[in-house]
């Protein structure tokens, strides 16, 4: 089976690294960024199969970017997360991405992988 290719874009450090490790354990490449603009930069070069995005960057709102991104890799899994539930989420279709609150279960993360 091939590695699952996972980009994580969150400031949350230690989240990242717990995502990380893992996902890791889960037999998939993850890739990490802690601002938009870098995750942006990774998902061109990596061309992920899922994406975890955070909305609070500290370059900028990380939901606004989700049509950008599925515009880039149109077969990506978006997941947009948020410790603050956002009043609303981009307009894009639920079969597009999935909402969800922080702090994440481990079913959570076992779903992305589906």
């Amino acid at each position: 089976m091939d590695k699952k290719k996972v980009l994580i874009i969150d400031d949350e450090v230690d989240f990242c690294l717990l995502m990380q490790f893992y996902l890791s354990k889960k037999n998939c490449e993850v890739s990490i960024s802690h601002t938009l603009q870098d995750g942006l930069g990774l998902l061109k070069n990596n061309e992920p199969d899922i994406v975890i995005l955070d909305n609070n960057l500290p370059d900028g709102l990380g939901w606004p970017a989700a049509k950008n991104i599925l515009d880039a890799v149109p077969d990506v899994h978006l997941f947009l997360i948020s410790a603050n539930k956002p009043m609303h989420k981009p307009d894009i279709t639920d079969s597009q991405c999935q909402v969800v609150e922080k702090p994440i279960s481990i079913s959570q993360i076992d779903n992305f992988l589906k």
